[in-house]
């Protein structure tokens, strides 16, 4: 009796299926967008026929299934942030959205792993602080890790490259620009109970530590420099941005994800990838209602 492949909806025969999938190394070129068109339709299903091919002893087979599979998952992914942006406010997970967004590029990625990594970074800090010993300490100390022995740092290369923007790369590659080096360290304070935010400066990007008797700007692009007040003046006076009310209040972790797909939609667009940028367009569109 002939099997019957039924996933999600789609149904095809199994000779029907790997014939298709046989003609994936086909050497004509219209052979080969004509079979990855008909698998691409149907959706996850292919996902699950392919996968055992992502092992093929052929290698024109592997790149091949490896290519579509990635492109299915990629889109799933898609719709999983764009639902999520949809369905949460102002106050949202940042950490879990940011998890999301870097799905979209890098779909096999373990969220759970990176934020695994930050309790295990928490933890350390954690023995190294000393509620006593005042804030400027402890940030220092803070600071010391994170730049010095873990090594992150701002890179000014970021406009054109998107890895700069993707919290799984920058903890991968030790490099990111101000926003997502300033999410990492505000997913470490929020682990530790630190009174710090998010200051969505134009053109730059602070966190702020503020009790009722302190206050300090803290420049995670620079190795954790700290800024006064005067400092974040002085910076909007230099660049012309004038004296708005709101350059120096809180950004609620909506705004923060928004101007991260933000920089990324320039990134892609000044590298010319059409596709990319349009989708990073609808994620401005969905996180903009």
């Amino acid at each position: 009796m002939q099997t019957i492949v039924k996933t999600a909806g789609a149904t095809l025969p199994d000779n029907q299926r790997l014939a298709l999938i046989s003609l994936l190394v086909d050497e004509d070129p219209a052979i080969y967008q004509m079979v990855r068109r008909r698998l691409l339709a149907y959706g996850q299903a292919a996902c699950e026929w392919l996968r055992p091919h992502m092992l093929s002893n052929d290698p024109l087979m592997r790149r091949r299934a490896l290519e579509i599979v990635h492109h299915l998952s990629r889109a799933a992914s898609d719709g999983d942030f764009l639902e999520y942006c949809l369905n949460h406010g102002e106050e949202l997970d940042l950490e879990c959205a940011v998890g999301l967004l870097s799905q979209t590029q890098y779909p096999d990625i373990q969220t759970e792993a990176y934020q695994a990594l930050y309790d295990v970074w928490a933890a350390d800090l954690r023995e190294r602080m000393d509620v006593s010993a005042g804030a400027e300490k402890n940030l220092a100390a803070i600071n010391q890790y994170l730049f010095g022995e873990l090594g992150f740092a701002g890179t000014e290369q970021f406009v054109y490259n998107p890895e700069s923007s993707y919290l799984n790369r920058v903890v991968d590659r030790r490099v990111g620009n101000p926003i997502s080096l300033c999410a990492i360290y505000l997913f470490l304070s929020r682990r530790l109970c630190l009174p710090i935010t998010g200051i969505g400066l134009p053109g730059h990007f602070l966190c702020r530590y503020q009790s009722a008797t302190r206050e300090i700007y803290i420049d995670a692009f620079n190795r954790g420099r700290f800024w006064t007040k005067a400092d974040c003046v002085k910076y909007l006076q230099q660049n012309n941005y004038g004296l708005q009310e709101g350059y120096l209040a809180p950004v609620t972790p909506r705004r923060m994800l928004l101007r991260m797909c933000s920089n990324l939609h320039q990134t892609y667009s000044r590298l010319e990838m059409i596709e990319e940028a349009t989708r990073l367009q609808r994620y401005l569109v969905a996180l903009a209602r």
